[in-house]
């Protein structure tokens, strides 16, 4: 009873056998760690400004952003899930599937990125979290009695409270 073996070519082991590890894309994912977290906060901790350049917010939103940054945005506007999905012209049974899915489509994504950005900016002229979402939430003489998250359910909607915003910030009468 011979047995014949034969020598196996070795191959270089780069890290531990068996685990494979993926590049996260820009907004990949990381509960506080994505596209909706950059735009409220600012670059922070991991996220750099580098991994959120325009032609790489353009890119992540056409293959559609993680689930979890549209909860992402429920927690940092600190609003019902019931009251955020139609101000992003989603329906539930679409978020239903979207979860399904485990991706948000390109139109929701810009939808989302856009509220996370009035978001931000909120924060940043009102110098706190808390002072952000009451002023989103609450009616503005600036926009003729409207709230700033219902006004920007449109572009023109969204630019017209970044601009209240802005004059805010330099102390125009508004």
């Amino acid at each position: 009873m011979s047995t014949t073996l034969t020598k196996q070519p070795l191959r270089k082991a780069s890290g531990p056998t068996g685990v494979r590890r993926k590049r996260r894309p820009a907004g990949g994912g990381q509960p506080g760690g994505g596209v909706v977290s950059f735009c409220v906060h600012g670059p922070t901790g991991k996220l750099l400004a580098s991994d959120f350049t325009t032609a790489k917010l353009i890119a992540v939103l056409r293959g559609g952003l993680p689930v979890q940054e549209l909860h992402d945005l429920q927690t940092s506007l600190d609003v019902p899930t019931e009251r955020l999905l139609p101000m992003l012209g989603i329906s539930k049974a679409t978020l239903h599937r979207r979860k399904a899915h485990g991706r948000l489509g390109p139109a929701e994504s810009d939808r989302v990125v856009r509220f996370a950005r009035l978001m931000g900016r909120a924060v940043t002229v009102l110098e706190s979290e808390e002072n952000a979402r009451r002023w989103l939430t609450a009616p503005q003489f600036g926009l003729g009695g409207a709230v700033p998250l219902n006004y920007a359910g449109t572009e023109v909607g969204a630019r017209e409270v970044e601009d209240l915003l802005g004059r805010i910030e330099y102390g125009v009468y508004s």
